[in-house]
């Protein structure tokens, strides 16, 4: 028992000392090292808000009301999808432990609901297990959840209903520690990681379906998602939550980071390794810790090559080039490419949005394909075509095109490349490199390590945009769509 004592006490020693080599290395190489406060800091939430409290004869007390909300995933792909408070995903909870919580939920759907709390050691009867705690929350009705909270970490809030779960309701619950944790962070953010079908020209998800055209980092897909803001130098946080149909493998480039929490609560130091890619599988929370040494503009994505694209459907090779356009009324089967009758080239097993029960139409009235000559429609009925054709600049040049002799290649075409900076324009993507937008799609956003003098530059910006009021800022959202 001794030797076994002193094993785990050494590599204790070893993981401490090589955090403390990294300091002394930073103040080797000239690079600033940041003073940290060692206590617990905010967590920002990009493109996301977060639940009030108040004080109640000292017990904080959150109102939580499930409702249908009506929200975008990219400009102009407007969804209608279920969360809470107006928020899709739902608004984080953040809250310390030893804290004694209330929280009033209202339901405001059309149909039953209970919350229940993802990871929380609180009496069964608040636990959210409907039939075996509680009763459903009916339509129109209210329950109170009422616990005490004596554990720290990460985690999160959804129905138990699994339907209504892939609607959206779900939302990050952040318990911070009694003591903070060590190393402290400079930066703590948060992203809720989502999938979705939505057929074209339908704005409700479909909740059966089993193949996803929608990947979200906190309701955005790239590149509408925000990004994260960090000086050089500092030590960063990441946690991220799951909860959908997929495993999701996410990557950072130009950093190694490690693993320091799960849906559990803090991993024990000795067991932190470099990595740059970690798998949050479904119903997990991964925490992730990285000093952010190097300047620059770093992708944070999921790496399943279909999760890195927004819109997704069959039109990539010689697919595109076949029959009549796209079959509507596809069932599952279908939409997932599995052959039951004739073979797999026939025109009736040919590109379908295969989401639907198949009893809608057979085939759609006769329709070019992606990359038919005639124009486009874009970003406020813009002519997509001819835009690139205005480009003098080659990144902004898209892709596919409409080339006779690029069809002849096997395979082509297979991804896109539409850069759209003007769409994303706000504070934070300030002095991103021109085309930036091309590589954005589905589950993508950045972590930018930025010099102090242009973190200061984008706060600036930051703080003009806040001062502006709500007639400014319209003007200008019209401006730009013009």
């Amino acid at each position: 028992m001794n030797h076994r004592r002193n094993f785990f006490t050494h590599i204790a020693s070893i993981g401490a000392g090589l955090w403390a080599g990294q300091k002394v290395l930073a103040q080797q190489t000239g690079q600033a090292v940041p003073q940290r406060s060692g206590s617990n800091i905010p967590v920002e939430m990009p493109d996301l808000s977060k639940l009030p409290h108040k004080m109640v004869d000292g017990v904080k007390e959150f109102h939580l009301i499930a409702e249908v909300v009506r929200t975008d995933f990219a400009p102009g792909r407007l969804v209608d999808a279920w969360g809470f408070n107006g928020c899709v995903p739902g608004p984080t909870i953040e809250v310390n432990e030893g804290d004694r919580v209330r929280v009033i939920f209202e339901n405001r759907l059309p149909e039953m609901t209970a919350i229940h709390w993802h990871g929380f050691e609180v009496p069964m009867e608040m636990d959210g297990s409907v039939g075996l705690g509680q009763d459903p929350v009916p339509p129109g009705g209210k329950f109170v959840y009422e616990f005490t909270l004596n554990q720290n970490g990460t985690f999160f809030y959804h129905s138990h209903f699994p339907m209504q779960e892939m609607m959206g309701m779900l939302g990050m619950f952040i318990m911070h520690p009694k003591k903070p944790y060590t190393p402290a962070v400079d930066r703590d953010f948060g992203i809720v990681i989502q999938e979705w079908a939505l057929l074209p020209n339908n704005t409700v998800p479909n909740t059966l379906s089993m193949e996803f055209n929608w990947l979200t980092f906190n309701g955005k897909g790239g590149p509408a998602c925000t990004p994260m803001l960090v000086k050089q130098g500092e030590r960063v946080r990441i946690r991220m939550i799951n909860l959908g149909m997929d495993h999701h493998p996410i990557h950072l480039h130009g950093n190694q980071f490690a693993v320091t929490g799960t849906e559990a609560g803090r991993t024990p130091q000795q067991l932190w390794y470099d990595q740059n890619t970690v798998l949050v599988g479904v119903a997990q929370a991964r925490d992730i810790e990285f000093e952010a040494k190097y300047v620059g503009d770093w992708m944070l994505h999921c790496h399943l090559p279909h999760h890195m694209m927004n819109q997704m459907m069959s039109m990539v090779g010689p697919m595109m080039h076949s029959g009549s356009g796209l079959h509507t009324g596809g069932g599952m089967e279908a939409g997932m490419g599995i052959v039951r009758r004739s073979n797999a080239l026939s025109e009736d097993l040919g590109p379908s949005f295969g989401r639907g029960m198949g009893v809608s139409a057979d085939i759609e009235r006769l329709t070019s394909h992606l990359i038919g000559p005639q124009p486009q429609a874009g970003h406020q009925g813009h002519d997509m075509s001819r835009m690139a054709q205005d480009k003098i600049d080659p990144a902004m040049d898209m892709y596919p095109k409409d080339d006779p002799e690029k069809k002849k290649i096997p395979g082509y075409p297979q991804d896109m490349w539409m850069p759209m900076d003007a769409m994303f324009e706000k504070p934070e993507n300030h002095g991103l490199r021109n085309g930036w937008s091309g590589a954005m799609g589905g589950m993508m956003t950045l972590v930018r390590v930025l010099t102090p003098e242009v973190y200061d530059k984008i706060a600036r910006l930051q703080a003009e945009q806040r001062a502006k009021g709500p007639a400014e800022k319209k003007k200008d959202e019209h401006e730009h769509d013009n």
